[in-house]
């Protein structure tokens, strides 16, 4: 006797239920939605169990579609009680509107709904700011979760190819937030959360690929920087908008503004890099010792590598930065001035620098290293069509050194200390064969 397993699948028939938020906002602007979230009006907790969805939400009823894995919430209100992004009281009974749920949210492009008939619900007028490309505050409640500062910095970020702006008074109330305190109530991990998918989100098609350099995280860290939040965040990096550079390098002047010219050269150099984060956090970071420069000394930034470092450390352990980011910023932070000047160092002394980025076991790191000078280089105004040339010079001195290796050594006879002098000394001479085809002295 043979027996048959049946699957019974949900009837949600009985349930209204609406998609809402990004999905709505996206499918009016022809993007492609990364997640469908629905809203569940006039249910119960009780009701959603019999039918088979599973919670998950602990602070306030979310749920899980038995076969879809969808998330489905319940229509909710808060009412802040505390401080943070977490001090929120939630009340989800079943007389909870559509209405009271979407003012509840953060922007008026996100705080639509769509039934099932694909009617649109827009009590805030979310279609009239989409239409006119505005960033603006659903309710003066949004003042009570410092998150949506960072938050409305990525969608700013996200949507500056669209043509999108911030309005005047959402922008003013992300400065309140900003000088109230209340971002130090973030926890590191959702601060650096939101500036790694600033670093790194953008459009990409159906196999994971980018299909265009979309992306704008300098958006995101200027706008940061216009409301005081990145000087509660991160004051180093925010500390250099107003540092002035030596103009015949860096015509743009500011150091802010070169910053923000590398980090956006670093995007268009590492679209499908799968260490684009990184790399783009160590745009970030390689200047950030020009902070310090006493004023009495501008122009010049002398030693400002050396005495970046620290500060490079700084904001790694607060962020809690992934550790091959932290080490390819300290690195770039150290060395970005050897990589440009590269043609005018002796042979000896790119040994060293090699050595010191320790090439031989990390040889992608080395790759990640390079991208992040050559955006330091071309990251600067009229700068941006330059050749740099360092970047296969080094490329090259680096492959023909790493072709020593300690076995044609061991080979002779030669045994500990005198097996890695002589792979210096021949890893010096590959180098030196490559300044010779260069024509450097």
């Amino acid at each position: 006797m043979s027996t048959k397993t049946t699957h019974r699948t949900t009837d949600t028939s009985t349930l209204d239920i609406y998609l809402v938020g990004g999905a709505v906002r996206d499918k009016l602007l022809n993007r492609t939605a990364k997640d469908n979230d629905y809203l569940v009006v006039g249910a119960t907790v009780e009701q959603m169990l019999l039918l088979g969805f599973n919670q998950v939400g602990k602070d306030f009823p979310v749920f899980l579609h038995p076969q879809s894995k969808q998330e489905y919430a319940l229509a909710r209100t808060e009412r802040k009680q505390g401080q943070g992004y977490t001090g929120f009281a939630c009340y989800a009974a079943s007389d909870v509107t559509i209405e009271q749920d979407l003012l509840r949210r953060d922007l008026t492009i996100n705080a639509m709904a769509m039934n099932k008939n694909g009617t649109i619900i827009d009590p805030y007028h979310g279609q009239k700011d989409l239409e006119n490309r505005v960033l603006r505050h659903v309710s003066d409640a949004f003042i009570e979760d410092p998150l949506r500062v960072l938050r409305v910095a990525r969608f700013a970020a996200r949507y500056h190819n669209d043509g999108f702006t911030i309005a005047a008074e959402t922008l003013a109330l992300m400065t309140q937030i900003s000088n109230s305190g209340e971002l130090a109530t973030l926890s590191a991990e959702r601060v650096w959360q939101e500036m790694q998918r600033a670093l790194s989100e953008g459009e990409t098609n159906s196999a994971g690929k980018n299909i265009g350099n979309e992306q704008h995280p300098e958006i995101f860290f200027q706008v940061l920087h216009q409301c005081q939040a990145l000087k509660a965040l991160w004051p180093e990096l925010d500390a250099l908008w107003g540092v002035p550079n030596p103009p015949q390098w860096h015509p743009e002047i500011c150091s802010g503004v070169h910053t923000m010219m590398v980090l956006q050269q670093a995007v268009l150099l590492t679209a499908n890099n799968e260490n684009k984060t990184a790399i783009r956090f160590a745009a970030l970071c390689h200047d950030l010792g020009k902070g310090l420069t006493t004023s009495d000394q501008w122009p010049s930034h002398r030693g400002h590598e050396q005495s970046g470092l620290p500060l490079v450390e700084k904001i790694s352990k607060q962020l809690k930065v992934p550790t091959y980011c932290k080490q390819l910023a300290l690195k770039v932070c150290e060395h970005h001035l050897h990589c440009h000047k590269a043609f005018q160092l002796k042979a000896s002394t790119l040994l060293r620098i090699f050595n010191q980025l320790d090439v031989w076991r990390k040889p992608k790191e080395f790759d990640d290293f390079i991208i992040a000078c050559k955006s330091d280089f071309l990251g600067r105004l009229g700068f941006e069509n330059k050749p740099y040339p360092q970047e296969q010079y080094l490329k090259d001195a680096m492959q023909a050194a790493t072709k020593v290796n300690a076995k044609a050594f061991v080979e002779q006879g030669l045994q500990g200390i005198a097996i890695k002098e002589a792979m210096a000394k021949a890893r010096l001479d590959a180098i030196k064969v490559v300044k010779q085809q260069y024509q450097i002295d």
